[in-house]
């Protein structure tokens, strides 16, 4: 397995994989798919902003995806960043998480960022396990905020603090 850079070319793969967690998982709070278009939009926009789309690929085909936005989009919160990794359900217990996750964090340090977060439904303990293993820590508890497939959905927030900075501009 490699994680590299994202191109264009794999943004069918990234909505198939996206397309699955929105199908089968509480993981991403949407009940609508999305198409190819779509995932080419939310590709741009990052590159845009100077944000990764990273991907695992094993031989040539994509097995995850990673990526990282703007947490809040007030100008006081420019130094934190919300992440999303997902894998292909059949290449799931492979530890390809925890390897974009972990080069996604490098990224996210690369650029000056502070703070990493996560958004992660309460029930899905390997996804705060993963977390708990890259030094995140739980932040918040947020009861039923969400709904999908007929029941409340729990928030868990996660953080993982990427520098010792004192000073937020200085990089």
């Amino acid at each position: 397995m490699i994680i590299r850079y994202a191109s264009k070319e794999d943004c069918a793969a990234i909505a198939e994989i996206y397309n699955h967690a929105v199908l089968h998982t509480a993981a991403i709070w949407n009940d609508k798919t999305v198409d190819v278009d779509n995932r080419i939009a939310w590709y741009e926009a990052r590159a845009l902003q100077g944000y990764p789309v990273l991907v695992s690929v094993e031989g040539d085909v994509v097995t995850g995806y990673s990526s990282f936005g703007d947490w809040r989009a007030f100008d006081g919160f420019r130094h934190t960043v919300e992440h999303s990794v997902y894998v292909h359900p059949e290449h799931q217990g492979k530890k390809i998480g925890q390897a974009l996750m972990a080069q996604l964090i490098n990224e996210a340090k690369r650029i000056g960022k502070h703070v990493m977060v996560a958004g992660i439904e309460s029930q899905n303990h390997a996804s705060i396990h993963l977390h708990e293993k890259l030094g995140f820590t739980v932040t918040a508890q947020m009861p039923q905020v969400g709904t999908k497939f007929g029941r409340w959905l729990d928030l868990t927030f996660m953080q993982l603090q990427l520098d010792q900075r004192q000073d937020p501009d200085a990089i």
